[in-house]
C-alpha cells in the first residue's frame, strides 16, 4: 500500500511540475541566466524559502532536537541579520554593476584570477552542498520506494537527476523560479500535514505547544558561554552562514538579480528572511512532537536523526495517509534545492570560466556550450552522491554548514577584502592564498582541542575568512 502511495504522489508532483515549468521564452541564454529580469518579487521570495531549506529540513532539523534542543532557532535569528546585510550593502553592489555572475565584481576589483579563484570555490562549495541535500532524499526515496523492487540505488538517483536537467535545460532560472514557489507550497503543506498526523497520536491530552514546553528538548536558548550551543556563539554563526551561503552564493542571489529593480530584490530578501524563522520553528517543533511520540511508543532511536522520521513514516507508526504528503514534501524539497544549484553551477562555469557572454562568443555557439555545461554539471551531482553513499554520512545539517566552513571561507575573506578596503591585492597570489587559508585552518581545528581545549564549531567559516583576509593584506599593495 505504502509504494502504490508514494509512486502516486510522485506522479502527481511530476504532472503539477511539467504544468508550472512550461517556459514561454525561446530557451536563449536570457532567459536562462537572468529570466529577462522581470520576475516579480513575490514570487521570488517564496520561492526562496523552499530553495534555501530543502529536504535537508524536513528530516534533518527535526533530527536534530534529540542532542541540542530547539537551539538550532538561536542560528536562525542571525539568519534574519545576514538577509539585512545582503539586502543593504551586497545587492546594490551587485545591481550597479549589472552581473550576471556575482563573481564578475571580483574581476573588477581585483582581476582575471581572483575571479576564477571565486568562482571556483562556488562551484565546489554548492555542488558539495547540493550533491549531499539531493543524497538524503534520493536515500529517502529509495529505502522508501525502489529498493522494495528489487532496483539498484544508481536507478533512484538517475530517475531524479534527469527529471531536474529535463525541466530545466531549456528555461533555466526563468522556470524554476515559478517552479520554487510551487514546491515551497508543497513542502509547506506536507510539514503541516505530518505535524497534524503525529500531534493527534501522541497519548498526551496536552496540546502541541504545553508538549513542546513540557520537554526538555523544548529548550530555545542556551547562555552558557563555553557551550557550543550558546547564543552569541550561534547567533554570529547563523548571520555570517547567511552571508556566504546567500549573499555570495551564485545559486541563491541569481535569483534576486531577476528582478526588475534593486528595490524589489531587497523588498524580496527582507521578506524572504522574515519567513525563514517560522518556517524552521515548525520543522524544530515536529522535531520534538516526532521524539516525543518515538519515547511513547517504546522505539528504538536510529542511530542517524536524519532517519526518524523517514522511519516512523515508512513503518506506518503515523498512519498510512502521512505517507503521500511525506513523499511530496521531500521531494518537492530536493528538487527545488537542486534545480536551482545545477542552474547557477551552469551560469557561472559558462560566465565565469568559459566567458561565453564576451564579444567575439556567437549565439548558436554559446548556447551549444550551454547545454553541453548543462549535462557535465548534471553527471558531476552524479558523481558526487556516489561519493556520498560510499562514505555514508551522519547528520547532513551538520556535514553542509561544517563544509561550508572550509569552502565559502575564502569567498567571505574575498568579499570583505574587496568591500572593507581600498588596497590593491595581489592578483597572481590571490589563488594561493584561497588555498592555504583551509589547509591552515583545517591543522587549526584539529590542534585546538589538543593544545586549547576548544572545540570550533561553525566558526570555523570566519577563521578561514580572517585568515584568507590576512593573507590577502600581507600581499597586497595599495590602490
Amino acid at each position: 500500500m505504502a509504494n502504490y502511495l508514494v509512486f502516486s504522489a510522485l506522479g502527481l508532483y511530476i504532472m503539477l511540475l511539467v504544468i508550472f515549468a512550461r517556459t514561454r521564452s525561446n530557451g536563449d541564454n536570457n532567459a536562462f541566466f537572468r529570466a529577462g529580469r522581470r520576475s516579480p518579487w513575490l514570487l521570488v521570495a517564496f520561492g526562496m524559502i523552499g530553495a534555501s531549506i530543502s529536504g535537508v529540513s524536513l528530516v534533518s532539523v527535526p533530527g536534530w532536537v534529540h542532542q541540542n534542543g530547539m537551539t538550532y532557532i538561536q542560528m536562525c535569528l542571525g539568519f534574519f541579520a545576514g538577509y539585512v546585510v545582503i539586502a543593504f550593502l551586497l545587492l546594490p553592489l551587485y545591481y550597479r554593476l549589472r552581473l550576471t555572475s556575482i563573481y564578475g565584481y571580483l574581476a573588477e576589483r581585483f582581476g582575471r584570477r581572483s575571479h576564477l579563484t571565486g568562482a571556483c570555490f562556488f562551484l565546489l562549495s554548492k555542488l558539495t552542498g547540493a550533491a549531499a541535500r539531493l543524497f538524503l532524499t534520493c536515500t529517502v526515496l529509495h529505502e522508501m520506494a525502489v529498493r522494495p523492487l528489487g532496483l539498484p540505488f544508481a536507478f533512484t538517483v538517475g530517475v531524479v537527476l534527469l527529471a531536474i536537467y529535463l525541466y530545466t535545460r531549456r528555461g533555466g532560472i526563468e522556470n524554476i523560479v515559478r517552479t520554487d514557489a510551487l514546491q515551497t507550497f508543497c513542502l509547506l503543506l506536507a510539514t503541516g500535514c505530518i505535524v497534524w498526523a503525529v500531534s493527534t497520536r501522541l497519548d498526551s491530552p496536552a496540546g502541541i505547544v504545553e508538549t513542546i514546553s513540557q520537554s526538555p528538548m523544548g529548550k530555545m536558548f542556551c547562555w552558557d558561554a563555553s557551550s557550543t550551543q550558546f547564543f552569541l556563539r550561534q547567533f554570529i554563526n547563523g548571520m555570517f552562514i547567511t552571508i556566504v551561503m546567500n549573499g555570495l552564493d551564485q545559486d541563491m542571489m541569481q535569483k534576486n538579480l531577476t528582478c526588475v529593480s534593486l528595490r524589489a530584490a531587497q523588498k524580496n530578501m527582507c521578506l524572504y528572511g522574515l519567513c525563514i524563522l517560522p518556517v524552521n520553528l515548525l520543522f524544530l517543533a515536529l522535531g520534538v512532537l516526532l521524539y516525543t511520540f518515538a519515547a511513547q511508543q517504546g522505539m528504538a532511536l536510529p542511530e542517524a536523526g536524519d532517519r526518524l522520521l523517514p522511519m516512523l513514516v515508512g513503518s506506518g507508526a503515523l498512519g498510512t495517509f502521512v505517507v503521500f504528503p511525506f513523499t511530496i514534501g521531500i521531494t518537492a524539497a530536493a528538487l527545488s534545492s537542486a534545480d536551482s544549484a545545477m542552474t547557477s553551477l551552469t551560469t557561472s562555469i559558462c560566465v565565469d570560466i568559459l566567458r561565453i557572454e564576451q564579444d567575439g562568443v556567437g549565439q548558436e555557439r554559446a548556447l551549444r556550450t550551454r547545454h553541453r555545461v548543462h549535462v557535465a554539471v548534471a553527471l558531476a551531482f552524479a558523481l558526487c552522491i556516489a561519493v556520498f553513499h560510499i562514505a555514508g554520512s551522519g547528520t547532513i545539517i551538520d556535514t553542509i554548514y561544517r563544509l561550508a566552513g572550509y569552502t565559502y571561507g575564502p569567498l567571505l575573506g574575498l568579499f570583505c577584502f574587496g568591500l572593507l578596503t581600498g588596497r590593491r591585492a595581489c592578483d597572481s597570489a590571490v589563488p594561493f592564498v584561497a588555498i592555504v587559508s583551509p589547509i591552515a585552518c583545517a591543522a587549526l581545528d584539529y590542534l585546538a582541542p589538543l593544545l586549547w581545549n576548544y572545540c570550533f564549531s561553525y566558526e570555523l567559516l570566519l577563521l578561514n575568512a580572517a585568515l584568507t583576509f590576512l593573507g590577502l593584506l600581507v600581499t597586497s599593495r595599495r590602490k
